[in-house]
């Protein structure tokens, strides 16, 4: 219990993998931590609707799934992201001109 009570009381460590960070939290309780909490603001997108399937190679759909799964994210939401993005920049692009 002392171990715990030092721990909230120094406040949550910075931690050096998931794996470390799994571990504390494992043996630690969120509620000892609830003053170092901020609100943050939650963004939900549209109502999705629309599927569009487009095909990849398997390296290129492999490199997909890599860099999603370095993002914590599926390799869709990934793909979305970036289709975003991209017309959001070319939308900006044409109001530039």
């Amino acid at each position: 219990m002392t171990g715990k009570r030092t721990a909230a009381k120094d406040g949550i460590p910075e931690f050096k993998s998931i794996e470390e960070e799994a571990e504390f939290w494992d043996t630690h309780d969120t509620t000892d931590f609830e003053e170092q909490f901020r609100p943050v603001r939650v963004r939900v997108s549209k109502r999705l609707t629309e599927p569009v399937t487009f095909r990849l190679d398997a390296d290129t759909l492999a490199e997909l799934r890599a860099r999603a799964k370095e993002m914590g994210i599926g390799p869709t939401t990934l793909a979305r992201m970036w289709v975003l993005e991209r017309l959001r920049k070319e939308r900006e692009g044409a109001s530039a001109s």
